[in-house]
């Protein structure tokens, strides 16, 4: 099968120092370690895992430092989400594809808020979400 796509197959530990360009921790949480940190190569992670970040505070930061692009979590699985909240409250396709692509810009008002104030996007994607919840709670006092 990795013959047939072109891609390589890596075994545990191995595939934190490979030469990729984007790690994808998709099952299993803390991958981003002190140990792991060392090696990793990827210039991005990108991952649906849970919690990646063994400390989201000190990792995030450590990640911002070494010039690594970290997506959170809860970033990469907003599009979940938004379609489970849409299962609930009537589904409406055409608000779910609005809501869905919308995760494009969010993404780029992440990285935006991370290099202009020099914080991780883990920090930056909690604040945004913050205000936003602020700024709902705001109209709905209104």
């Amino acid at each position: 099968m990795s013959s047939r796509y072109g891609v390589s197959i890596y075994e545990d530990a191995d595939v934190y120092s490979a030469d990729v360009d984007i790690y994808a921790p998709c099952a299993l949480g803390a991958t981003i370690n002190d140990d792991t940190l060392e090696r990793l190569k990827a210039s991005i992670i990108a991952g649906a895992a849970n919690n990646q970040l063994a400390d989201e505070q000190r990792h995030g930061r450590i990640l911002r430092e070494k010039g690594i692009v970290y997506a959170p979590d809860f970033l990469i699985n907003a599009g979940g989400i938004i379609n489970v909240y849409a299962e609930l409250e009537g589904y409406d396709k055409k608000e779910i594809c609005r809501k869905t692509e919308n995760i494009f810009n969010t993404t780029l008002e992440i990285l935006k808020k991370a290099g202009a104030n020099d914080i991780s996007t883990h920090v930056a994607a909690l604040q945004i979400a913050q205000q936003r919840i602020e700024d709902r709670k705001k109209l709905n006092l209104s």
